[in-house]
């Protein structure tokens, strides 16, 4: 969370972001002294308009006007040809450096344990890795090299003042104190302000995500009409959010332009008095001064208008690095690599729990040889889906080892063993893309020509060739345009080409038709063969055909047995799971 502390500015912050430069600094150093040379370049004119004045047209010299103007001129195409440099080269410089943030932001966040994304709302995460990310553009593009142009431009601006006429000079910081004290004020305010905007364009971006990902259960139920004010209301605190900064800057622009025609009003006066009474003042130094007033005064008005995109800046940097400075990563110190395994394994004493104090694994021990197809069994919440996920190590277990092949997977690395363990869940997801692409998920390694000879032999090949293009139909996002059988069945396409020792199954088929459950259990049976496979069972077939059924309740395992081992155990949990669940779904059979 970024602080609400109104300080105006974080330094550390700061510092860091500027690291990301670091590659660029050539480009950095060119675009610095483009503001440099744009603040002299400022002042000189001015400078060509006093002597103009008091040397070409006070004493009507035509031929001085002539070679002053081109002069001018030479100096204003000087100064568009490096304000052309200074702002794309800092737009580029920002481009630059968000594009190296984004991809560390998002190498970080695909090494995030499971969890982190289970606490986590995903169109925060949206805004952090789009939107956020943008705004930090903005700091060298419209933030950083403007405000340093702009002080640069009104020091240069000052000392040039004070060489020309010391007393028009103390005229004009008169005035300057307020001005400063109201940009403070200004800067410190918006800063708190900015915070919140960015705090509610995540809540709006979240909701809105959510809701148009669930309008199916929305519309099933009815809740439009309540959806619709709760968006009302998180939209109404999003606009009061923008309106406060809207209001600091109806108040500062104001006070900024007055303070500006306060300081000329008082320069004409006092110039112009010294004038009438015979003084040495001339006409080109008003005149010089009122042009000098202007770019004192202008830039302080764009540094506030400036430091706003920055604060903007800073504030989304601090949400990025806060993402970048977590540590939810599975530690990856592992050296061996995972191959070629036969897939025995055990879980000795394992301990876990999501919320600390609150196992959901309770000290479970249990072995599976190679080549066998265990089932695990039991109510919701019983710890099954937990042990598929500490297997694969999408959690840290809390205590407690888990070996596969007599190694520790912890001294695997973690992308060789998940190459070995090919994972189906109740819920797939399928990616906006073509059938072909979310079988192979870019892995170059698999041929189209394996893709269609693995999908026949699992007896899958059929169902897809009747779809419009076969193999490079586009599912659409998260599969829409298939039914849940369908998305199951290249859920197992998938497992399977990836040619896995170990097989874990989620294995749901309560909501598929009686043909697409025909054909996942015939792909159930091919894609378990000769394989150690875990399968999270739902249906009697598959558990009676396991060689080993695992029966959990409440983060323990109860009884482990065949299927007929365990009926025949009197008062059995398993017994009992089968009378109430199975029985029926088998005379059924």
């Amino acid at each position: 969370m970024a602080n609400k502390t109104g300080n105006a500015f974080d330094f550390g912050l700061f510092r860091r972001l500027l690291k990301y430069t670091n590659p660029y600094k050539w480009t950095f150093y060119f675009v610095a002294f483009a503001a440099v040379l744009l603040s002299l370049l400022g002042v000189l004119r001015p400078y060509l308009t006093k002597i103009t004045i008091n040397d070409s047209i006070v004493p009507k010299d035509n031929d001085n006007l002539i070679f002053y103007v081109a002069l001018m001129l030479g100096v204003l195409v000087l100064e568009v040809i490096f304000q052309f440099c200074f702002i794309y080269f800092a737009n580029w410089l920002g481009q630059e450096v968000i594009r190296d943030i984004r991809v560390n932001l998002f190498d970080h966040m695909l090494q995030f344990k499971k969890q982190y994304y289970d606490q986590s709302a995903v169109g925060r995460l949206v805004t952090r890795a789009v939107s956020d990310i943008e705004t930090i553009a903005s700091i060298f593009s419209q933030g950083l090299f403007m405000i340093i142009s702009d002080l640069l431009k009104m020091l240069v601006v000052l000392v040039f003042m004070f060489f020309q006429d010391w007393k028009l000079t103390c005229l004009v910081l008169a005035v300057l104190p307020f001005i400063l004290y109201a940009t403070r004020v200004f800067q410190q305010k918006m800063k708190i302000a900015f915070e919140e905007v960015r705090t509610q364009v995540s809540n709006l971006n979240s909701f809105v995500q959510e809701r148009i990902t669930g309008m199916k259960i929305l519309h099933i139920f009815g809740r439009e009409a309540i959806e619709y004010e709760r968006f009302k209301d998180i939209n109404h605190k999003h606009k009061k959010a923008w309106i406060k900064t809207v209001w600091y800057n109806s108040i500062f622009f104001p006070i900024a332009e007055m303070s500006s025609s306060i300081a000329i009003g008082l320069v004409v006066w006092f110039g112009g008095l010294q004038i009438t009474s015979g003084d040495t003042l001339d006409l080109g130094i008003i005149v010089m001064f009122i042009q000098l007033i202007q770019m004192l005064f202008r830039p302080l008005r764009q540094i506030a208008d400036k430091f706003n995109t920055l604060q903007m800046g800073m504030v989304a940097a601090n949400r990025v690095f806060a993402i970048l400075d977590t540590k939810s990563k599975i530690e990856n110190t592992g050296t061996l690599t995972a191959e070629n395994l036969t897939g025995e394994i055990k879980f000795k004493d394992v301990r876990f729990s999501y919320i600390e104090g609150e196992e959901v694994v309770k000290g479970i021990s249990l072995e599976v040889h190679a080549g066998e197809t265990v089932a695990i069994v039991g109510a919701t919440g019983a710890g099954k889906s937990t042990i598929i996920n500490l297997l694969s190590r999408f959690y840290e277990t809390d205590s407690g080892e888990i070996s596969i092949d007599n190694t520790n997977i912890k001294k695997f690395t973690l992308r060789s063993l998940r190459n070995e363990i090919a994972v189906v869940l109740q819920d797939v997801f399928l990616f906006a893309d073509t059938i072909m692409k979310n079988i192979t998920l870019g892995n170059p390694e698999i041929t189209e020509e394996e893709v269609i000879d693995a999908a026949k032999q699992i007896g899958v090949h059929n169902f897809i060739a009747t779809l419009p293009n076969g193999y490079h139909y586009n599912v659409k996002e998260r599969g829409v345009m298939l039914s849940s059988g369908q998305r199951q069945l290249i859920a197992f396409l998938r497992a399977y080409v990836s040619n896995p020792s170990i097989l874990v199954l989620d294995e749901a088929t309560s909501s598929v038709d009686s043909y697409s459950e025909q054909l996942m259990q015939e792909a159930t049976d091919k894609v378990t063969k000769g394989r150690t496979s875990i399968v999270i069972a739902h249906r009697l077939a598959t558990i009676k055909k396991a060689d080993k059924i695992i029966v959990m309740d409440a983060g323990e395992i109860v009884e482990i047995g065949t299927h007929q081992q365990l009926l025949q155990r009197e008062k059995g949990y398993y017994r009992n799971l089968y009378e109430v669940q199975f029985m029926e779904e088998e005379i059924g059979e």
